[in-house]
């Protein structure tokens, strides 16, 4: 179990709070990606955006954002596991920065440059920063995990709902490639200046007056490293869950604008664009109020309501049109915000904080494998209009996912692996 002694500081805890949320503002354009689709890529609805690709040219590109995100959030954490949260935040700032800004260089002739700069530099740029920064947050504050991680992964959300109406600005003036490239200065200097702000808690560190609450969901607090982790059957159960429940929203970020900008769906053009807004600013409060709500409720019973909340809207809007199909989609963020602020909170509860980094950015495997999958699943029957069957699948696997979280328990205590192991290994030399 971890340390109960109470190691005090004088450093304001709040300082790398607030260094983090303006990083993860920046990792909001991540879910604005359909701003930059409809402006980049000739369409029915959007005939005179810049290039004639196909549409899957532009889910790549936002697919590998996301998925090599993963990637950069397992090398991340396990950098700033043994070193520091700081060199790997200007890294991270480096890496995004560079991504976007060489963005501004792709033509029509080169969309592997896209996929390159935007996908592969801007998805591991952003990654290295994500699980670092919530990471060290939920280190500084175990009486409040969920709460502030919520906070931390809302201002991502929120990124997305400050920088649509930036993004659309600054290509109405600048043109789509070149916004890129200003948005790519514009990260690098908020992580690097961000960077100087956050650290980590000294070791055993715990908040004055606090005393460790008694054990909810059977969760008891220890640390694992992330072999043991791996060991565990729970770690595979949630990397699934997560995959599963955040197909919705995955499906529906990408293609908020382009459903609305559909001839059939009764809105108008700037109806459509607030749809981004919409599910961008769900997305964003859905991360901060699930996170506190699974503070009160426990994670379990948090993550089971919200594959309900997700499964019912995603179908949903699937039957629906106009300001109907708006609200559900605004459910459909709400939820996927739910997902990426509570998740995050129940490895910790799982695994303890001192390896957090790696072990969730191992688990948003999961996410990113499902995100690939889920963008493509849609942009393959966007081309014949069946939005409602891809929606159908995600409906799908939200029920999956319910089934999963429905069994889910805690990891046993290290000690007990440990006896159990022993066991075995007498019982094998009976033999």
């Amino acid at each position: 179990m971890e340390n109960n002694v109470t190691v005090s500081t004088k450093f304001n805890r709040w300082i790398p709070v607030l260094a983090s949320v303006a990083i993860q503002l920046c990792l909001g354009t991540a879910y604005i990606w359909s701003v930059f689709q409809s402006h980049l890529i000739i369409s029915e609805t959007t005939p005179n955006a810049l290039f004639n690709w196909p549409a899957t040219h532009g889910t790549l590109a936002y697919s590998l954002l996301l998925g090599v995100l993963t990637v950069g959030s397992t090398v991340g954490g396990s950098i700033q596991d043994k070193l520091k949260p700081r060199p790997v935040i200007i890294a991270a700032g480096l890496v995004l920065g560079a991504g976007f800004f060489l963005a501004q260089y792709t033509t029509e002739a080169t969309p592997w440059l896209l996929w390159l700069t935007y996908g592969v530099l801007g998805g591991f740029g952003m990654g290295m920063a994500y699980t670092t920064t919530i990471a060290c947050c939920q280190k500084w504050f175990p009486d409040k995990r969920g709460l502030i991680t919520g906070i931390i992964v809302s201002a991502l959300g929120f990124g997305g709902l400050i920088f649509t109406p930036v993004a659309e600005a600054l290509i109405e003036k600048t043109g789509v490639l070149k916004t890129f490239s200003i948005l790519g200065i514009l990260f690098f200097f908020v992580n690097l200046i961000g960077a100087f702000f956050i650290k980590n808690p000294p070791e055993g560190f715990k908040p004055k007056n606090w005393t460790p609450p008694a054990a909810k969901d059977g969760i008891i607090s220890q640390n694992f490293t992330p072999s043991e982790a791996l060991k565990t059957p729970q770690f595979y159960m949630i990397t699934f869950a997560f995959m599963c429940a955040t197909a919705a929203g995955s499906m529906m970020i990408p293609m908020a604008k382009i459903l609305g900008l559909q001839p059939d769906s009764g809105l108008t053009k700037e109806a459509a664009v607030a749809g981004v807004m919409i599910i961008t600013g769900f997305n964003s409060f859905g991360r901060l109020f699930w996170g506190w709500a699974s503070d009160k409720l426990g994670r379990k019973k948090t993550l089971l309501v919200l594959l309900i909340v997700a499964a019912v809207s995603i179908v949903g809007v699937s039957f629906t049109k106009a300001y109907l199909m708006l609200a559900f989609i605004a459910v459909i963020g709400f939820s996927y915000g739910g997902f990426l602020g509570v998740f995050p909170a129940l490895t910790a509860d799982f695994w303890g904080t001192k390896y957090v980094a790696t072990i969730y950015g191992m688990i948003l495997l999961g996410f990113g494998v499902g995100a690939v999958a889920s963008s493509y699943i849609v942009a393959y029957f966007s081309a014949s209009k069946a939005f409602s069957t891809a929606f159908i699948i995600a409906g799908v696997a939200a029920v999956v996912g319910f089934i999963i979280i429905s069994s889910l328990k805690a990891p046993k205590l290290k000690a007990e692996n440990k006896s159990i192991k022993s066991i075995e290994n007498k019982f094998a030399k009976s033999i």
